[in-house]
């Protein structure tokens, strides 16, 4: 894709270095010495700043296995004023799928419905390959318990916090002492590949009690093993230091995405490339910049969540993290988003044409509800079926949609009349029309709270705004604020030891 894009040219050298003029960051420097001269530029190191890889007691400079450490970045930013810290990841061991044994595992079928990421119009797969599922023993855990000794994590020489929600299996046999095992996943790495990722076994032991512990699992008896896990120790810098648009507060037209911002995840890495790359091109051609809201986007809860509270350990998007989660759904991600995607010159006229089309028929659907009136001799039978209560007079069908019992294409199947006026419309456009009007009520409450919400967030801080000025602040609420530099009120709300009673004193200071 990226050898098909027009006036894009390629130059591979290792970057150590950032050309900073006045304040802004005109560049990069390479390892050989050239300088690309840029109007912005987007770091997204990944695990490779002044990454240590560890396996055992060796250890050595690399990015990822077999692949070098950048340095000079770290030191040059700091050297400017920022603040960076260390985090670790792991990785579990590579292993060969012909030396395994299928007949001891349980086996993970992929998914019946195959719905893909996007409402494009991306063939399906047809044909899946199943992953398996295996357990750890308590013989597993004495072996691995050996080499604990000779891991970096235990001995120290690991400084950096790895992600909460992905632990070694060092760390699961020594925090789950009373857990007798632990479930791993054997997932094929490709259809073109023999090579399986063994999820849930991350570990930095030595290589040799590493295929020592798989030899004793059900099923890798005979296990061919073609690298070890291993943890990677990386720096990142506090996001706190960013704006909205992912731009540097210290240097403009520097960005920074992904990793160096301290996410964990390939989900949490795109999303951030994506607004970085949008904004450092808005920046670039002096327009206004693109922000998505906590209640438009898990993007928008992302981002909000990095710069307003910062991160001590590998952040990772969860759905809990926000706090509008009936309005950010899966089913109306392209209604949500390919709007705002079209205003900046990003969706096509063609996918924007095929948004309003389905907009347009769930508006045409939900009057077809409104207006079908439906008998009881009609439906009551087959309330029957579904223990549902029968009814005595005519109702309304989108008042029948709103039984919990109720499916919309099992109500048209029913009723022959329904099921030929949605003849027309597509699955996807009738599943969101039904779900509109069966979560109708919840949806409009939640649109409530948005804008009562917003309100705060339109209340704008100057950049300027001087809050030792505010005597009646505490020092905690005055140190936090100065530090942050919140946009608006809603962001200031959000910082960590902030309380309501700060945010209403703001709030009067603004308002005089």
């Amino acid at each position: 894709m990226l050898e098909n894009t027009d006036r894009l040219d390629f130059y591979q050298d290792m970057v150590n270095g950032l050309l900073i003029k006045d304040g802004r960051c005109t560049g990069v420097i390479t390892g050989l010495g050239h300088e690309i001269r840029a109007k912005a530029v987007v770091l997204t190191n990944g695990t490779f700043l002044n990454g240590i890889v560890h396996i055992g007691e060796k250890n050595f400079g690399g990015g990822r296995m077999a692949e070098k450490a950048a340095t000079g970045i770290t030191e040059q930013l700091v050297s400017l004023g920022f603040q960076s810290d260390r985090l670790k990841t792991g990785t579990p061991p590579r292993i060969d799928g012909r030396s395994l044994d299928y007949s001891k595992m349980e086996e993970q079928p992929g998914d019946d419905e195959v719905v893909g990421f996007s409402f494009t119009d991306t063939p399906r797969i047809k044909e899946q390959r199943s992953c398996w599922i295996t357990y750890t023993n308590q013989a597993v855990h004495d072996i691995l318990k050996t080499g604990f000794d000779r891991s970096p994590m235990f001995a120290g020489r690991i400084d950096g916090v790895g992600p909460r929600y992905c632990p070694s299996i060092e760390d699961k046999i020594n925090r789950f002492a009373e857990r007798d095992r632990h479930q791993l996943f054997i997932e094929p790495e490709g259809w073109n590949t023999v090579e399986i990722y063994l999820n849930g076994f991350s570990t930095s032991l030595p290589e040799e009690v590493q295929y020592e512990a798989l030899r004793t699992i059900p099923g890798l008896e005979n296990v061919k093993m073609f690298r070890p896990g291993y943890a990677i120790e990386y720096d990142f810098f506090p996001p706190t230091q960013l704006d909205y648009t992912l731009e540097t507060k210290l240097i403009s037209h520097l960005y920074f995405a992904g990793q160096i911002n301290g996410t964990t995840g390939y989900e949490e890495a795109a999303c951030q490339g994506l607004m970085a790359g949008i904004n450092a091109h808005l920046k670039v051609k002096e327009e206004a910049p693109f922000i998505l809201k906590r209640s438009e986007a898990y993007i928008g809860v992302l981002i909000d969540d990095l710069i307003s509270k910062g991160t001590k350990e590998p952040y990772r998007m969860f759905t809990s993290r926000a706090e509008f989660r009936t309005l950010l759904r899966q089913d109306n991600a392209d209604l949500r988003l390919t709007g705002l995607s079209h205003e900046i010159g990003l969706a096509s006229n063609e996918r924007m044409d095929k948004v309003n089309q389905k907009i347009a028929g769930i508006d045409a659907i939900k009057k077809i509800l409104h207006d079908i009136s439906v008998e009881p001799n009609e439906i009551n039978n087959w309330f029957d079926t579904i223990s549902s209560s029968r009814i005595t007079e005519k109702q309304k069908a989108e008042k029948i949609l709103l039984r919990p019992m109720v499916e919309l294409d099992e109500l048209a199947n029913t009723l022959p009349r329904l099921k030929e006026t949605l003849q027309p419309y597509n699955k996807e456009t009738i599943e969101q029309a039904a779900i509109q009007i069966k979560y109708d009520v919840y949806i409009e409450k939640e649109r409530e709270l948005v804008s009562r919400m917003s309100q705060l967030e339109d209340l704008e801080i100057p950049e300027t705004f001087d809050y030792k000025r505010i005597a009646s602040l505490g020092n905690e609420a005055r140190e936090k604020l100065s530090k942050g530099k919140p946009r608006t009120l809603g962001q200031a709300s959000r910082i960590s030891g902030i309380n309501p009673s700060d945010i209403q004193i703001l709030m009067v200071f603004m308002g005089r």
